[in-house]
């Protein structure tokens, strides 16, 4: 062990720690408004399905934010341990807004949670329902604050360095600094996206285990749809943000498109195996000009390649293979978005000898298959872009070799074993909760049968009205 870098080892420990929290707020920012979507929707119709969708998924919401807490309060301790570098020279950017994320939002999603899980027998419907929102709006505050802060590590703005340290000189341009509005939507469509599929893939196994109840429909439905409308809009801000990111990052983009030399007219390397050795690809299959059209939006438009950047860029093998997972992933979160929706079409009828609105068994199969489709493709982007950004913490700032701290190699490899161990383990129980809670669902929804449109009708007569609630 001793021969092992402890830079790369303490690299590595952050990307295990980073990589297992980021799974779980990326659920809990999306759930909480469709949890809210339901709930809004049980009071304007009082179909007990939607309390019953409802329900069910607050239980999955509350899993899932105790290890999102867990998780983030154990990432944060490495700031200290591993990396005391960054807050000596950025600790003035970096400590207030982490300080927000906890002030406006984390206590915001604590307190109202209860009141989600334990409340609805105490409090009005109208409050319950307020502190769904809350809740959910809570979720997105965090996001907001957190991708601040790692937008401005990125693109800096709005400081200056006195002494080796970064004050700021106007925390508007710190918050909203270049790649933000970019990397903020790109992060919320990718939670929206992670959450479709959670819940499409979910409810798809719950119908093949013949549970065929409104609550399951509608679960079904809420997810497939989702996804079909948030695909399309995931891919225009892709595109925007690689435009972005072409315009502060050149390096990153050259890295994630495995292009050596700068050219006009560069091609799409749809497949290729990158050597840094000989600064090359081998084995390549690309498109001629495609590149320089979609990161320009010109076909002989410039695009910069890594020569320019040597000693200063990526490592490219890893930034190149993540991109192609993420793009791939979204493609077929596409395809099969589209496909579904279009089997569960409101037009089609359903009549004796055609199911209509329903999916065929292997379609059902494959929502299955994908329901953690949105985890794959979340991390694939999130190792493009962090590191993407390497030999920087902060760019043009800090080196990560600056910040690293002097614990010595040993020593980290033995946390970054004992962390694996135990994310393995808290990733498997988590997954394993969550079938096991689909599969011992039990729903107060009448059975589905043909008629599609029992969907939307009240079920009053099994709910019984509490004194006292707000009535819609």
């Amino acid at each position: 062990m001793d021969g092992m870098d402890p830079l790369l080892l303490a690299r590595i420990q952050f990307a295990a720690n980073m990589t297992f929290h980021i799974l779980f707020p990326t659920i809990s920012i999306s759930l909480g408004w469709v949890l809210l979507f339901f709930k809004l929707r049980y009071v304007k119709t009082r179909s007990e399905h939607w309390m019953d969708a409802y329900q069910f998924w607050v239980k999955i919401f509350a899993l899932t934010f105790a290890l999102g807490v867990v998780s983030g309060i154990t990432m944060s301790f490495q700031f200290g341990t591993n990396w005391p570098g960054f807050m000596e020279k950025v600790g003035n950017v970096a400590g207030p807004l982490l300080a927000y994320e906890v002030l406006t939002a984390f206590f915001l999603e604590a307190t109202m949670l209860g009141v989600m899980l334990f409340g609805r027998e105490r409090v009005s419907e109208r409050m319950h329902t307020l502190a769904t929102f809350l809740v959910a709006a809570g979720t997105s505050m965090s996001a907001f604050w957190i991708l601040a802060l790692n937008s401005w590590m990125h693109t800096p703005a709005g400081f200056e360095m006195i002494d080796g340290q970064a004050h700021v000189t106007s925390w508007l341009a710190v918050i909203f600094n270049p790649s933000f509005p970019y990397r903020l939507t790109h992060m919320m469509l990718a939670s929206g996206l992670t959450v479709a599929f959670l819940v499409a893939g979910l409810s798809a196994y719950r119908w093949l285990r013949d549970d065929r109840s409104p609550e399951v429909r509608v679960g079904l439905k809420t997810g497939v749809y989702l996804a079909a409308v948030l695909i399309p809009l995931q891919i225009i801000a892709g595109d925007l943000h690689g435009l972005n990111t072409l315009e502060h990052q050149p390096a990153k983009v050259a890295a994630m498109e495995g292009i050596w030399q700068t050219q006009r007219g560069a091609p799409a390397v749809l497949f290729a195996i990158p050597d840094e050795a000989t600064r090359s690809n081998k084995f390549e299959i690309a498109i001629p000009k495609l590149a320089s059209l979609y990161l320009t939006h010109d076909i002989n438009g410039e695009v910069k390649g890594l020569d320019d950047f040597k000693g200063a860029h990526p490592p490219v093998g890893p930034v190149f293979w993540a991109f192609r997972i993420m793009v791939g992933t979204g493609l077929l979160m596409l395809a099969v978005s589209w496909l579904c929706t279009w089997q569960l079409a409101p037009w089609k009828k359903a009549t004796p000898s055609a199911p209509g609105r329903e999916l065929k068994r292997w379609q059902a199969q494959v929502l299955v298959a994908m329901t953690f489709a949105g985890w794959l493709a979340l991390l694939a982007g999130w190792y493009t872009t962090e590191i993407g950004r390497q030999p920087w913490l902060v760019s043009g700032i800090l080196t990560a070799a600056d910040a690293a701290s002097n614990v010595t190699a040993p020593r980290i490899a033995l946390t970054l074993a004992l962390y694996l161990t135990l994310y393995a383990a808290l990733i498997v129980a988590y997954v394993s909760v969550v079938f096991y809670l689909a599969r011992h669902r039990k729903h107060s929804g009448l059975p589905l049968g043909a008629d599609a449109d029992l969907e939307d009708q009240p079920n009053v007569a099994n709910y019984p009205e509490k004194e006292g609630q707000a009535h819609a």
